[in-house]
């Protein structure tokens, strides 16, 4: 099966035509629904109807009733409440299609195949995508070849660095956002508390995309954590993720995007307490917010100058890995933008150039 990424995943939907259909393999809380949506809806002004396959239970809800047409006296389906306009493509979103009942499979053959339902065909344009959920951990139902031959199959593996894109792009909390850059492994993490009496129940909670979105806007609204929080912390992610994030905030240390940018001079002072691997982190989080837009227009060319300041600044403290690392980062196709913010000052492609020389080379 291909692997893609959250970069990949976005090509792939722009590549792939209307006709062909994409069924995409992956966890649950990885964002497949939110980059289906937001491709779509935000970029292609296309409805996004979503349909959860596993939690229904009547055919009807996909493909309508079953109505006595007093004309002819033969039976036809009304259209479902979601049926668009003759005129409107759509995209069907068929997510959990391996948890769904066998009579709901079947409408799906004839709608991978035809693009019907019922025998009313969607409008041109239509587009029809599934996902289904992989591991032991979920109740599957096993999926005939014949229907599975009508997609294009690819295994939906975002990367940490997706999630710290889109974490920058919608301003997760920056406790949440150097954890995950620090502890990438408690992301999706796969370690359940096993001897707990939730464990022996048989729910396991582990770490996943969604839940730390969750736990940026619940910290969001606390400066200061304490025992009680931790502990609401951990029924969103399980306790030794919980337990790790306390750990973290204790040691974090350093400075934010803005406050290096934006306020050099006030700050420079915390730089020399950091050590490589906070430098590292700083650099990440630096060019994630360049990436996404952050840095206000008239302070722009401020936040160059400063950038240049930070990076004399290690080169005079020689921390030549932490300059050899930003280059090598601002060089990645997903921070394309923060490059192009980067490429505005001479004096920073001129200081950048000798480590770019060398890892081209």
């Amino acid at each position: 099966m291909i692997r893609i990424d959250a970069h990949e995943l976005y090509q792939v939907l722009e590549l792939t035509p209307s006709e062909q259909n994409i069924l995409l393999v992956g966890k649950h809380g990885i964002g497949k629904s939110e980059i289906i949506s937001h491709f779509y809806h935000q970029r292609q002004k296309l409805p996004v109807i979503p349909f959860f396959l596993g939690q229904m239970s009547d055919p009807g809800d996909l493909i309508g009733l079953l109505h006595k047409d007093e004309e002819t006296g033969r039976s036809v389906f009304l259209p479902p409440y979601w049926w668009p306009a003759p005129d409107q493509a759509v995209v069907l979103f068929l997510d959990e299609l391996n948890r769904a009942r066998p009579e709901i499979l079947q409408a799906v053959q004839d709608l991978t195949l035809n693009k019907t339902l019922a025998g009313k065909a969607l409008p041109p344009g239509s587009i029809v995508i599934a996902a289904v959920n992989a591991g032991e951990e979920y109740q599957l139902t096993e999926l005939d070849p014949a229907l599975v031959s009508r997609f294009n199959l690819y295994e939906f593996a975002p990367t940490v660095e997706d999630w710290l894109l889109w974490a920058a792009e919608q301003d997760v909390d920056s406790r949440v956002l150097t954890f995950i850059q620090q502890h990438p492994e408690h992301l999706d993490g796969d370690n359940p508390d096993a001897d707990t009496a939730i464990a022996r129940a048989g729910l396991v909670k582990t770490p996943d995309r969604r839940a730390w979105a969750k736990v940026s806007d619940f910290v969001g609204n606390h400066k200061e954590l304490e025992d009680i929080h931790f502990k609401l912390i951990a029924g969103m992610v399980g306790s030794r993720a919980s337990l790790a994030f306390r750990q973290s905030l204790a040691s974090q240390r350093g400075l934010s995007p803005e406050q290096l940018l934006l306020q050099f001079a006030k700050h420079r002072s915390k730089l020399k307490n950091l050590e490589i691997h906070d430098f590292a982190s700083l650099n990440e989080q630096v060019l994630l917010w360049l990436n996404v837009g952050h840095c206000p227009e008239k302070r722009a060319d401020s936040a160059r100058k400063n950038l240049l300041n930070y990076l004399q600044y290690l080169r005079k403290a020689k921390q030549q890995e932490a300059i050899a690392h930003f280059s090598s980062l601002v060089q990645s196709p997903k921070f394309s933008d923060a490059m192009g913010f980067v490429a505005e000052s001479m004096d920073l492609i001129d200081f950048l150039s000798e480590y770019l020389e060398a890892i081209k080379v």
